[in-house]
């Protein structure tokens, strides 16, 4: 395989990491394409890197992933809505800079069916990005949105009093409750995709009940949404390769 690295706009934390996988793991047709929003409590004490794995073993099964990294809270122009915006722009980069890298290498992918994946953080950032967008951007059709543990409802107990969750927007929830709404990917019109929520029984980060509600509350609005849970593991079992949490999010990539 093969990384490149891509800037999609000015500061130093807007880029991604392009894996294009060697020509005898493509196999025929159009390979897959994957996004990868990382997650971390939306700080600059992780990156990107943690995905890291994940990506190259994905690019190991055919797939050409596009690993992210976007403004965090820390960040001049991170916060919100800055970070939601990196994100949103990072996917849209799929049209400009990673399709010109696409054709260089030689490589088609499968437009029609692009898949956004993000873990804790990134879930969010991955299901709010997707929803602005509509499902799509002008060349990619996102199909599926897979968010792994995430938090998906700012607007809930237990999430707008988290200590990052406040950071990340600038003031308590009661202060400014329309910017947690706007947030919230539980608060967006349904979309032209499907979102899959993977969450770990064993989780103690966030709860699995979260994911419970936003999908039956999700299904209720007319949103396409499906829950996995995974027992036995714990919050950081997605970013492992091997683990029961990462063989569930192949089955629903069918890779």
């Amino acid at each position: 395989m093969r990384r490149v690295k891509i800037a999609y706009g000015d500061a130093p934390s807007m880029f991604g990491h392009l894996y294009l996988p060697d020509a005898d793991k493509r196999g025929e047709g159009r390979a897959p394409i994957v996004v990868l929003v990382h997650g971390g409590f939306w700080s600059t004490e992780y990156s990107l890197v943690v995905y890291t794995g994940v990506a190259r073993a994905l690019a190991d099964w055919g797939v050409v992933v596009w690993n992210v990294e976007y403004r965090r809270r820390e960040e001049a122009g991170g916060g919100w809505p800055g970070t939601g915006r990196d994100v949103i722009a990072a996917i849209r980069a799929l049209d400009g800079p990673v399709t010109d890298q696409l054709a260089t290498a030689g490589i088609r992918v499968d437009a029609s069916n692009a898949t956004v994946i993000g873990h804790s953080a990134g879930g969010h950032l991955a299901v709010w990005a997707t929803a602005r967008l509509r499902g799509a951007t002008d060349r990619f059709r996102i199909g599926t949105v897979i968010a792994q543990s995430p938090v998906l409802d700012f607007t809930e107990t237990g999430a707008h009093d988290r200590p990052s969750v406040v950071d990340l927007m600038g003031a308590p929830f009661d202060k400014i409750p329309d910017r947690y709404r706007e947030a919230s990917p539980s608060q967006q019109p349904p979309f032209d995709s499907t979102v899959v929520v993977i969450h770990t029984v064993d989780d103690e980060s966030v709860p699995i009940e979260m994911s419970r509600r936003y999908v039956a509350d999700a299904t209720a609005r007319g949103q396409s949404a499906v829950l996995y849970e995974v027992p036995g593991e714990g919050h950081d079992a997605f970013v492992d390769p091997t683990s029961a949490a990462m063989r569930q999010t192949l089955r629903v990539l069918g890779v």
